[in-house]
């Protein structure tokens, strides 16, 4: 049986490729995906979502997911790879953690969480919800075939698809609504693969194949289980954008809204690339 109460002949594709097995407070193990292959190595968002699979199937966990930083140490191998998870602290209400990704006896990623019990406080909105067309308005763009994951993503562009050809624009802005194909209910550990879903700015601020790859990638979690588990497995709309290209870096940042105009979740990351 899976986390959502299914069979594992049924499991979605996703649970399948951030499964881990083994006990609680030992090295687990895990297996990349064919599913979810980028164009070297396997898609950054699945790697965040199997390394906090770590923490949320741990019986001492507390509370919910409140921010996670995973760093890319090294390029990740097709194949097994084992994943340790220990508390650094727990306090009354907030507790901290590593995790870290081992290959071959190396670290090849590691990340930090903080998970917290949330209590019900004064809230405001800063940002604002984007106008933009409802999904059903817009075709599903398709999946690019040398990036395997692209195909477990519907994805509807409103502006900023990549790799336009003769596109030239001042904007890597990116607008898009987006769900897991097949449809699974959101859960944070989907939302923390989606957010790292949008293709690396450079592919929109100058449509060419380069070398890139993602350094560090953190999530900001608004939302609460109860609130993602609402949604369903309805499409969410993603923003993204970049502020700074140059010295061989770039940052990207995103935002993660439901279709009723709640922030879920914003990221930011650091991306290397290389002509």
């Amino acid at each position: 049986m899976n986390a959502h109460g299914n069979d594992s002949s049924t499991r979605h594709v996703f649970d399948t490729a951030i499964a881990l097995t083994g006990e609680d407070g030992t090295a687990l193990q895990g297996q990349t995906h064919p599913d979810y292959g980028n164009m070297v190595g396997p898609f950054g968002g699945v790697i965040a979502a199997t390394l906090m699979n770590a923490v949320m199937r741990h019986p001492q966990r507390l509370g919910d997911p409140v921010s996670q930083t995973v760093h890319f140490a090294a390029p990740i191998a097709d194949g097994g790879f084992s994943v340790q998870a220990r508390i650094m602290r727990t306090n009354r209400t907030t507790q901290h953690w590593q995790v870290e990704l081992l290959q071959q006896g190396e670290v090849a990623a590691f990340a930090t969480f903080v998970t917290a019990v949330r209590r019900e406080t004064w809230s405001a909105l800063d940002a604002a919800f984007p106008e933009v067309p409802p999904p059903v308005s817009i075709e599903p763009a398709a999946p690019i075939a040398r990036a395997a994951w692209t195909a477990r993503y519907e994805m509807r562009f409103v502006d900023g698809a990549p790799l336009v050809a003769h596109a030239h624009t001042d904007s890597s802005q990116t607008r898009l609504w987006i769900r897991d194909t097949p449809g699974r209910p959101l859960d944070f550990l989907s939302l923390a693969a989606m957010c790292d879903a949008f293709y690396p700015r450079i592919f929109v601020r100058r449509p060419k194949w380069v070398p890139i790859g993602t350094v560090a990638l953190t999530t900001y979690f608004h939302a609460d289980a109860g609130q993602l588990a609402a949604l369903g497995s309805a499409p969410l709309l993603g923003v993204a954008r970049a502020l700074r290209f140059g010295n061989g870096f770039f940052d990207q940042s995103a935002e993660m809204w439901s279709e009723q105009g709640e922030l879920l979740a914003t990221s930011h990351q650091v991306v290397y690339f290389k002509e």
